[in-house]
């Protein structure tokens, strides 16, 4: 199957990565995942490996390769054991990221995509608020025009890297009584003034900072408007598409990792005289697993191959993250049941797994939520079209 998207070059590049990453980043892990925040040196060397760019143009030090290059980033990256790391790179790399590529101006693709590809800049999305995450149209920050400025005010909430990022991707309400119709997305530097942060405590993904950040009369200039005033929403309901194949794709790789890792575990682990992978009872649940974690990759591959060839895959995307986050949950829970007393001590890793899984159906648009938009497109045959 991997055969139909994966050529040779892509799978010397996986094995490239998967060198990197056992060298750079795992010894780091346990000590990240301890304090909350991933050093800074890190950053660089993803970005002088080119591994923020390789969906990019190259005018800007990108490397514009296929999407399925992003699909071996987002998968080795679920294998290290540290959900927390791999959102805060996927977060800057494709939240943040896909904003200033697509709606940036040329200054702003100079100064932010640009040192955001070499790993000088981490960036975030600001969507979710306090008073409502999946009810985007009711977001109450708002950014006033005031002379050459907008001014914004307001707050946003499970932001991933909304502590230590450099800049803001920040969605407001420019016409707040036009409602959905009313609102556009600006990149705002940390350093602006009355911008503040606080970290949040999480159940999981410890190694990446997640941010409630507040915006006091922050005035910020005309060029930091992202594409045209009062698009914003249709500009994230399009990006909503990746962002989901992304938690999908996400999904259907941490809970590979898991079955691999429970079955090694079986393999060796003996009760009654044989090893515990002989008893029917465990083989045919791991058998049934393995089913549900191919079924959701083929689907998600097949999802990419059509967003790399520039189809507008909303509803695809979101059946992804739905059934895949889903799937993920389900497998990583009965993983680490193969484990017995073993899989719910922390130095094993299907503890953290668990953990940092739970957020799959939550972040990025919940289950429920999803399901209403499925139910809208395939029930009440809404349309949902590309921004113009």
């Amino acid at each position: 199957m991997s055969s139909m998207y994966f050529t040779e070059e892509h799978k010397l590049f996986r094995k490239s990565l998967q060198d990197f990453l056992k060298k750079e980043v795992v010894p780091h892990i346990e000590t990240w995942e301890k304090t909350g925040t991933i050093d800074r040196f890190i950053w660089k060397k993803f970005g002088d490996m080119g591994y923020f760019g390789i969906n990019y143009p190259v005018k800007y030090g990108g490397l514009n390769l296929d999407l399925f290059y992003t699909v071996i980033l987002l998968e080795e990256l679920q294998k290290i054991n540290s959900g927390g790391f791999a959102a805060a790179i996927w977060a800057h790399a494709y939240l943040a990221m896909t904003h200033l590529n697509a709606e940036g101006s040329e200054n702003v693709k100079q100064d932010y995509l640009r040192a955001s590809i070499t790993g000088d800049k981490i960036g975030c999305l600001c969507v979710t608020e306090p008073f409502g995450g999946s009810d985007v149209a009711g977001m109450r920050t708002t950014a006033i025009k005031d002379g050459d400025y907008f001014v914004i005010n307001g707050s946003k909430t499970f932001i991933t890297n909304g502590y230590y990022s450099d800049y803001l991707i920040v969605a407001a309400k420019t016409s707040p009584e036009l409602g959905n119709k009313g609102m556009s997305i600006f990149v705002v530097d940390r350093d602006a003034e009355g911008v503040s942060a606080t970290k949040l405590d999480k159940l999981g993904w410890r190694a990446s900072d997640t941010g409630e950040i507040a915006f006091d009369n922050v005035k910020v200039p005309m060029a930091n408007l992202l594409g045209e005033k009062g698009k914003g929403f249709g500009y994230i309901v399009q990006h909503f598409a990746l962002e989901r194949l992304v938690m999908g794709i996400n999904a259907h790789a941490r809970a590979e990792y898991a079955m691999d890792y429970a079955l090694k575990f079986m393999s060796e682990r003996q009760a009654f005289g044989k090893t515990i992978d002989q008893f029917q009872a465990l083989r045919h649940k791991a058998v049934d697993l393995i089913a549900d974690i191919e079924l959701c990759k083929t689907y998600n591959y097949k999802v990419a191959e059509r967003l790399n060839h520039g189809e507008y895959v909303v509803k695809e995307a979101t059946i992804s993250k739905l059934k895949s986050t889903k799937m993920a949950d389900e497998v990583i829970y009965e993983c680490l049941q193969f484990l017995g007393g073993y899989g719910y001590m922390e130095e094993y890793p299907l503890a953290r797994l668990l953990r940092d899984s739970r957020l799959g159906p939550i972040g990025g648009g919940t289950s429920e939520i999803l399901r209403e938009i499925l139910a809208k497109i395939c029930i009440d045959k809404k349309e949902y079209k590309p921004a113009t």
